[in-house]
């Protein structure tokens, strides 16, 4: 199945990147193994994980396994790791990648990428990774992200990390790299989907020669807790204007969700532990909107962001995003 999925090409490097890959975020550990191995013999080429995550250990384990019992060659997966905000400063990126490649248990990584614009306090990685120190604070730390670029493009100098990219970046904080970046981000990973839908930022990305992904491609589903602001939005899988799109092409409100963002050339990573909805998704590649039903969803643009920082939903007030 793997070999008719679509693929980008990164600046740069030319590597090809999936269109559709598959997400480990709020995966257990204990699942984790299992879930990315059905996942790889399913189709999937693009596995996007994180040291936030929690499973880069079983990320690893299922990779190495499918490889080994020759499901699928190294050269055919796209591996993608991040860079946690507390290790931002320059004498903490190194070791803290070697942390995230012993973990995969990989020769190299394909992308590798600053997960936020911003650092905050060193916590050991062996006790906690999150956006609090060990007291419980959100504590900025102030490391320039001059600095952990530089450290970003060692890693590729070095044969570790095949290309490098952010997320969760604005056009200013992207600006602002590119004064300075030696080797460019080949990849910007953001929150996307109908209510959030960014078309300025996606179509500037795109001529300044990064690919998008997009995560929580179904919405506030991606989430355990949401903004107080946004809690009367409709959940999008079960939104008229997409069910309707759904019942109108016979397939199922995920498969719109997704499509919406194929049809465009924007990566999406969706996550699912069931097996046949896993192949399901990767169905995705065979889905045509029409102009009508792209003109529908443009309709639900709410500028509704889930992933921001609130009391309420991450403990701490920070406008990163406004």
């Amino acid at each position: 199945m793997a070999q008719h999925q679509k693929h980008l090409l990164l600046n740069r490097t030319c590597n090809k990147i999936p269109l559709i890959g598959f997400g480990t975020a709020r995966i257990s550990p204990e699942d984790t193994e299992q879930v990315i191995y059905n996942a790889i013999k399913a189709g999937y080429r693009l596995i996007d994980c994180a040291l936030m995550y929690g499973n880069e250990p079983q990320v690893g384990r299922a990779v190495r396994k499918a490889i080994n019992e020759g499901i699928v060659k190294r050269e055919d997966l796209f591996v993608i790791g991040k860079l946690w905000n507390s290790y931002h400063s320059k004498e903490h990126v190194r070791p803290i990648f070697e942390i995230t490649h012993k973990n995969y248990g990989l020769d190299y990584i394909d992308l590798y990428l600053v997960h936020f614009p911003f650092s905050t306090a060193y916590v050991d990685p062996k006790v906690k990774v999150g956006f609090k120190t060990l007291e419980d604070e959100f504590k900025q730390e102030k490391s320039p992200m001059q600095d952990c670029w530089r450290e970003m493009e060692r890693l590729v100098d070095d044969g570790l990390v095949r290309n490098i990219g952010i997320s969760n970046f604005n056009v200013q904080a992207i600006v602002d790299l590119l004064t300075y970046a030696r080797i460019r981000p080949a990849v910007l990973e953001i929150e996307h989907h109908p209510y959030l839908q960014q078309k300025r930022l996606i179509d500037w990305a795109k001529k300044e020669e990064m690919q998008v992904i997009a995560y929580a491609s179904f919405g506030s589903t991606a989430f355990s807790g949401l903004p107080k602001h946004l809690e009367h939005l409709p959940n999008l899988m079960e939104h008229p204007v997409i069910n309707k799109i759904a019942e109108k092409h016979s397939l199922n409100s995920g498969q719109v969700l997704l499509a919406w963002a194929v049809q465009r050339e924007i990566i999406v990573i969706p996550k699912t532990v069931n097996e046949e909805r896993m192949k399901i998704n990767l169905e995705t590649f065979n889905v045509k909107l029409d102009e009508q039903d792209l003109k529908d969803i443009a309709g639900l643009e709410a500028h509704a962001r889930f992933n921001d920082f609130f009391e309420e939903n991450y403990g701490f007030d920070f406008p990163i995003f406004d």
